[in-house]
């Protein structure tokens, strides 16, 4: 059964309009990309879709309430719920530094949660 699914690419910031054509669960042909990047985009949203997610989460003694943070690598979709669930609670103590390991295996991924910014002790 052939399916047609149209897609903006979000690889680049040219945001191409992507038509994927699909034969049962596998992608047969990616239209309209203006690069490589798109075809790639356009393959992996239909068959595997994944998110980079961010969030904050609490910072005890902190020159800053909270830090913010993302996935280390890119997760599946369906997983983001989990995530999000996952870092609900959560507090670190400063001082945070960028790439600083928040949550390891986030959602039962396989990926990191981890700063991305510095957050300075407070000094009294």
């Amino acid at each position: 059964m052939t399916e047609v699914k149209e897609l903006t690419c979000i690889s680049c910031p040219l945001g191409c309009s992507l038509t994927v054509t699909m034969e049962g669960k596998e992608v047969v042909k990616v239209e309209g990309n203006t690069c490589p990047k798109g075809k790639a985009y356009g393959e992996k949203e239909v068959t595997n879709p994944t998110r980079i997610v961010t969030s904050s989460v609490k910072v005890r003694g902190g020159i800053l309430p909270v830090v913010s943070v993302k996935t280390a690598s890119d997760i599946p979709k369906e997983k983001i719920a989990e995530c999000s669930r996952a870092l609900k609670g959560i507090q670190i103590d400063a001082p945070v530094k960028i790439g600083d390991t928040v949550l390891r295996n986030v959602g039962g991924t396989g990926v990191d949660m981890i700063a991305t910014r510095n957050v300075r002790a407070k000094t009294s």
